[in-house]
């Protein structure tokens, strides 16, 4: 049986659409009969216990606490997680290290694979210098951001193989040289077991939210800049103007919530915008309930250009419409006018009318639905996206590096029962 330990930044039970892939991928293994297992890092944000199960995945944490300034807490965080995922590979005996972006974890993972001969898979979901842009913590081209590409390319050179979440990232890598037969695409998917059957709506949190006789624009998901939320709030006055039964329903927080919340206060169609905050991830199907159209009006950069988005596709789950800006990340997943609109990005008047041509026209929203959700079943659905992983594992496996590891494996095991 196939044991693999996955290597994270953080997991359940915090919530993210990080720790949700996780869980997808991990879930998926099991259900293919190998054994998994996950290790983080100091930076898993939730206090428990050293071996955590949840959700019947099994989490180990690494101890301590991440201290210093940059780069040497960084420094200390790779050394922490190394020493854990030593300490894992003599007890728990993976015969594969699968690490999850950000970078820190493929530099822990490199210094045990390359010890101890153990094949090492790097699955980069962003890039890190690209995602503190994005996140408003670091600037394109700066030193560090410079210096943080560099750590990342090494990382994946040295890796025996590398994961990228969709055709941008592989690209991007493609460029700095990269051999593409080293790259495997894992895209995002959706796991139907969570998102399996769309919710009939739910008319009280309707009425409780003054939601009753509203056509609902929405978006679940986390506040940070490059989402472009401001597009959208500047956007309602003019929808409103087209779509006079047109709302707003903002659900989820982050960095930039204070920030929208008082330009939603300030606008002239205050009444129509409605900030719900964050909802236990068991009650979002509840509010996807009561949206027609899911809005994504992500802005044009660099992380969105190369990055796929899970939301939509949750949304095509849910059996949702799906709008959202023309750029690379969505262009991935999003046929326009067959499973979603495609808006301009970074215009607040575009998409406006983009959203009120699509309200205006009904005739179409019950085909698209159900094209949106067969695409989603046949091609982004867990269960299936994770067969990519098998013949890279079992690549892996087949190589020399591991046939010595688990010769020196036998020969430990051998003499700790001989004494």
């Amino acid at each position: 049986m196939t044991r693999v330990l996955h290597i994270l930044d953080h997991s359940l039970p915090a919530q993210s659409g990080y720790t949700f892939r996780t869980r997808a991928i991990m879930k998926a293994q099991q259900a293919m009969g190998w054994e998994v297992a996950g290790v983080t890092s100091l930076r898993h944000p939730l206090p428990g216990p050293d071996e955590h199960v949840v959700d019947g995945l099994t989490f180990f944490r690494t101890p301590g606490v991440a201290n210093g300034r940059s780069p040497w807490r960084e420094l200390g965080e790779v050394r922490a997680l190394a020493e854990r995922i030593g300490e894992l590979a003599e007890s728990w005996k993976p015969d594969i290290l699968h690490a999850h972006s950000p970078v820190l974890t493929a530099l822990a993972a490199d210094r045990v694979a390359k010890r101890l001969s153990i094949p090492l898979l790097y699955e980069i979901r962003a890039f890190w210098e690209d995602a503190a842009v994005g996140n408003g913590t670091g600037t394109e081209g700066s030193l560090k951001y410079r210096l943080t590409r560099m750590l990342e390319t090494r990382a994946v050179r040295r890796a025996d193989a590398v994961a990228v979440i969709c055709e941008g990232l592989r690209a991007d890598l493609v460029r700095r040289g990269i051999d593409p037969a080293k790259i495997m695409v894992s895209p995002n998917g959706v796991d139907l077991e969570l998102f399996g059957t769309p919710p009939a709506r739910d008319g009280a949190l309707a009425g409780d939210l003054g939601l009753d006789e509203a056509d609902v624009i929405g978006f679940i998901g986390s506040f940070y800049d490059y989402e472009g939320l401001d597009d959208l709030i500047e956007a309602m006055p003019r929808l409103v103007a087209l779509s006079p039964k047109v709302h707003l329903l903002l659900v989820g927080g982050g960095p930039m919530e204070a920030q929208w919340r008082a330009m939603a206060h300030a606008s002239p169609v205050a009444e129509r915008i409605h900030f719900v905050g964050r909802v236990p991830h068991q009650e979002v199907e509840r509010y996807y309930s009561l949206i027609d159209i899911l809005a994504y009006p992500r802005k044009a950069m660099r992380l969105t250009e190369l990055v796929t988005p899970l939301k939509p596709l949750e949304a095509m789950a849910q059996r949702r419409l799906v709008a959202a800006s023309d750029i690379g990340g969505h262009r991935e997943l999003i046929q326009h006018g067959v499973t979603g609109t495609l808006f301009p990005p970074d215009d607040p008047a575009g998409l406006a009318k983009s959203l009120a041509d699509l309200l205006a026209d009904r005739a179409g929203w019950e085909e698209r639905r159900t094209v949106a959700r067969r695409y989603v079943e046949e091609q982004r659905n867990w269960f299936s996206n994770i067969r990519h992983y098998e013949p890279v594992y079992q690549r892996l496996l087949s190589g020399s590096g591991y046939d010595a590891y688990r010769v020196q494996d036998r020969q430990r095991t051998s003499q700790v029962k001989t004494a």
